[in-house]
């Protein structure tokens, strides 16, 4: 299939996306097929959350406004601008999806089809609708698509390569069974930020968006601090209050108290403002509603673990102290050409 055709079409789901908002939703006229698809998107939307309930609206909405960004043309140029697609030929490509936030394998399936492959889509169960109401509006847009896009509840059967994404145990499962297909898989991974008590205390409250936006559940999201020795944090803490209305979420509030039950219970030191606990820690995951922290004594060092652990990062957040770290606030708003876990999804679909 032509893929100025596909560009345009995901260039038509952008506008049809931009309508949609928290705090309204606007019917535009210039949007195609806005009488079938606005109202029923409307409501699909009313109830993420009943299908899943981290899912809320706050949450849904984010993810929506950032892809109506993110699908401008100007943007899907810039980032096919680097590759030549030219010579494509069309393969079958599984993807199996995550569903620890609105949309998280929307990438992939944007990639696979922008390429020219045909997609085979496993959505997890925790994400179903939104990803299958976009493939039925782009199939709308542009009626060829629906030779190219598939979806399946059951088996991955008949497919050229694989795109799957997990937990670090189901990835040795996907490894084990995927062992002869080309693959992409992602295991798991976590984002930290690397602080030196010289920040604003804008930073501050924009590192809060790096930890809660989400719930902190993405691999995107900031799970642990690296601070210097004798590190005050109260003004972490006086800037992060900002985020307080997260502990009124049940979910996150049970997370909450069950966390920091544990930790007590297991008498470890911990720094807490009543809805976020610190915890000095080495690991890099930490428990929803916990933060981990490490201290380091020289960045140079701290710049070589990094690079030894990279397998375990996505993405580091600071204020240029290591090289090709993401600015505070920034973590939950990758652009097109931001690839998960620093592999090129486009290289290896074109080189299928």
């Amino acid at each position: 299939m032509n893929s100025i055709n596909t560009k345009l079409s995901f260039v038509e789901l952008g506008k049809f996306l931009s309508q949609f908002t928290l705090n309204e939703q606007v019917h535009r006229t210039d949007v195609l097929h806005n009488d079938l698809y606005f109202e029923k998107f409307k409501d699909l939307l009313s109830l993420s959350q009943s299908h899943n309930g981290w899912f809320t609206p706050e949450q849904v909405y984010f993810a929506v406004e950032s892809w109506a960004k993110a699908l401008r043309e100007d943007n899907l140029n810039k980032w096919l601008s680097a590759y030549d697609l030219s010579e494509v030929k069309p393969r079958t490509v599984g993807l199996i999806l995550a569903g620890n936030i609105p949309l998280v394998g929307f990438h992939d399936f944007l990639s696979v089809l922008i390429t020219g492959h045909k997609v085979l889509v496993k959505a997890s169960s925790n994400d179903q609708h939104l990803i299958a109401f976009i493939a039925d509006y782009l199939i709308s847009i542009e009626p060829k698509l629906s030779y190219y896009i598939s979806f399946t509840d059951g088996k991955l059967e008949n497919f050229d390569a694989i795109i799957a994404t997990g937990s670090n145990n189901t990835a040795r499962y996907f490894e084990f069974y995927f062992k002869d297909k080309l693959s992409i898989i992602r295991k798991n991974r976590n984002s930290v930020a690397v602080l030196n008590g010289n920040e604003s205390y804008e930073d501050l409250v924009n590192l809060g968006e790096d930890i809660f936006r989400y719930f902190g559940l993405g691999c995107r999201n900031v799970s642990k601090l690296f601070v210097p020795k004798d590190y005050n944090f109260d003004a972490f803490f006086k800037a992060i209050y900002a985020y307080k209305d997260v502990i009124f979420y049940e979910k996150y509030s049970n997370n909450y108290d069950y966390n920091k039950a544990v930790f007590l219970m297991s008498n470890f030191k911990l720094l807490d403002n009543e809805f976020l606990t610190l915890k000095e820690d080495t690991s890099y995951a930490s428990p929803i509603s916990s933060v981990f922290y490490e201290y380091y004594e020289d960045i140079a060092d701290l710049q070589k673990r990094f690079e030894s652990e990279s397998d375990q990062i996505q993405c580091v957040v600071s204020n240029n102290l290591i090289p090709n770290s993401i600015s505070f606030g920034q973590t939950q708003q990758p652009k097109l050409w931001d690839y998960a876990d620093n592999v090129d999804t486009l290289r290896f679909l074109i080189s299928l």
